[in-house]
């Protein structure tokens, strides 16, 4: 069973939306309430770039470019922080991968891949 399980990355046009979900199933409840999450994303030929993070009390902060487009949340009961991703551009095709350096600072798992076409 993965630390860390990213879904719901795909093939969408441009203009589109979806929501990534990661989900923490191997961490006690009280660790994951308490813990930051956050998600990177590593297109081809570049390197892994940060997205968004969201703290135990569910402050967000989010890559600039980025800002109004994505939305990070939280749901503790679920152990999974979700991604929600609008108005996609060709620019945001990459692998995206969930990360929670409190947790498990060293863990990267496989990732999801999302393609927006041009």
């Amino acid at each position: 069973q993965a630390t860390l399980r990213e879904s719901g990355g795909g093939l969408v046009q441009p203009g589109g939306s979806l929501r990534l979900s990661c989900r923490a199933s191997r961490a006690i409840l009280s660790s994951f309430s308490g813990a930051t999450m956050a998600w990177y994303r590593q297109a081809p030929g570049n390197e892994r770039e940060f997205v968004a993070s969201i703290t135990s009390d569910g402050s967000t902060n989010y890559e600039n470019s980025l800002k109004g487009r994505f939305t990070l949340s939280r749901d503790n009961a679920k152990r999974t922080v979700y991604l929600q991703m609008n108005d996609l551009k060709p620019e945001d095709t990459a692998v995206y991968y969930c990360h929670a350096p409190q947790l498990y600072p060293d863990y990267w798992g496989q990732g999801t891949q999302v393609t927006v076409p041009s």
